[in-house]
């Protein structure tokens, strides 16, 4: 029921908000909630106070989660985002093509 469109380790291609257009990796998959973190997009400060005695403080950047609606699977031959279908190749394996040129998504 909550299966997504990409998998952990896809590239992907944003393709509305704020980092429309930013290409990256997908780090994390969140099916029930519907999103996925993707390196370099949608990254946020966190400032953070020293707890311990000799732990820097400061300012970290880390990714959030989008909705996975917003991230397309990127296709190296067509160049862009693209929506995906599956199809099985003659040995018998389960493969995602690209929906327009028809490559194997690796």
């Amino acid at each position: 029921m909550n299966n997504l469109h990409v998998k952990k380790g896809d590239t992907v291609m944003i393709n509305s908000g704020a980092d429309k257009g930013k290409k990256g990796k997908v780090l994390e998959v969140l099916p029930k909630e519907n999103k996925v973190v993707v390196e370099g997009v949608n990254v946020r400060s966190k400032h953070t106070k020293p707890r311990a005695a000799g732990e820097p403080g400061g300012i970290l950047k880390s990714e959030v989660a989008i909705n996975a609606s917003k991230a397309n699977v990127f296709c190296s031959k067509c160049g862009k985002g693209v929506r995906t279908k599956s199809e099985v190749k003659k040995d018998g394996t389960k493969v995602r093509v690209c929906s327009k040129c028809g490559s194997e998504i690796k």
